[in-house]
């Protein structure tokens, strides 16, 4: 069993714990609210921007052409991928790689997995670089981000990059994994694909481009003109629902942490008092057995 000393030194260290752990809770909820009103100020402007190219799209009735929206045979593959810059934030990062991976097993050729000859890789956030650094695949670039508040310059400069990389040929699909910020207990890792772009649905159900526009200039110009707007959208949304997430994440593990803590500080006191009251009445047995002994 362990001794008073040892038990006063756990319950120390689990204090410390709990103070720094509830501090860090603190901390994510001030950044979880101010990243929470990012993402719902930002959705209804990513939402329409996708009424309107669904109806550019619409409008000009497959005579579209533009570079990025070329469909090739899916041969070579490119993936962004948006995670964490640190970690203490639960399973987060975890459940992350997870789609990662299943995007890898599932998103090449015939449905088929990539491989690393044929994949091309973007990261954003430490996490995920870290992790395919030790990995034989082909990292086309990488960004150090602001992830307490990262700005539209940040998703634009990936977004460029991701463009290039499509219209070049170095990949024929690019897929943008990220995690979706739902509510602070509740995170979801997505795959959309990026490019070529595709009409989508929009959040709250209905279909995107389902309104008639009337157009000045023709639908053509502004269709050129507007994807590359729509993908750095797309990448900005992304971004921010990827930090709330991340905030969401942290502030329900630094929870659980503070609370855990507080279950073994229980724990321990109460070993400690075991461990004081079995003290006590050793030492009361040892002066009633000397007492006796004097008397015999």
């Amino acid at each position: 069993m362990p001794s008073m000393r040892q038990i006063r030194g756990r319950i120390r260290t689990a204090k410390n714990i709990q103070q720094i752990t509830k501090a860090m809770k603190m901390v994510a909820a001030a950044r979880l609210k101010r990243a929470q009103d990012r993402v719902v100020s930002a959705r209804p402007y990513a939402n329409k921007m996708k009424e309107v190219m669904g109806s550019l799209s619409k409008a000009g009735a497959g005579n579209i052409t533009h570079p990025l929206l070329e469909v090739r045979e899916p041969s070579k593959v490119g993936i962004v991928i948006i995670s964490a810059d640190r970690g203490l934030c639960g399973s987060y990062s975890t459940n992350l790689l997870k789609k990662v991976q299943e995007v890898l097993r599932t998103g090449g050729v015939d449905g088929g997995a990539v491989t690393p000859e044929t994949t091309k890789l973007l990261l954003a956030g430490r996490k995920v670089q870290t992790y395919f650094r030790r990995r034989p695949y082909t990292i086309a670039g990488e960004f150090v981000l602001n992830m307490t508040n990262p700005t539209f310059a940040e998703a634009q400069e990936i977004a460029k990059q991701a463009r290039d990389l499509y219209i070049s040929g170095d990949v024929d699909i690019i897929y943008l994994v990220y995690t979706k910020f739902l509510s602070a207990l509740v995170q979801k890792p997505l795959m959309v694909q990026m490019l070529p772009m595709v009409a989508e649905d929009n959040d709250d159900g209905s279909v995107a481009g389902s309104e008639d526009y009337i157009f000045e200039p023709d639908a053509e110009t502004l269709f050129g003109n507007m994807l590359p707007r729509s993908v750095d959208t797309l990448v900005y949304q992304a971004l921010i629902e990827s930090v709330a997430s991340e905030h969401g994440a942290r502030m329900t593990a630094m929870s659980s942490a503070t609370d855990n803590a507080g279950k073994m500080i229980a724990g321990l006191t109460l070993a400690a008092n075991r461990a004081r009251q079995a003290s006590i009445t050793k030492e009361l047995a040892e002066i009633v057995g000397g007492a006796d002994a004097l008397k015999g």
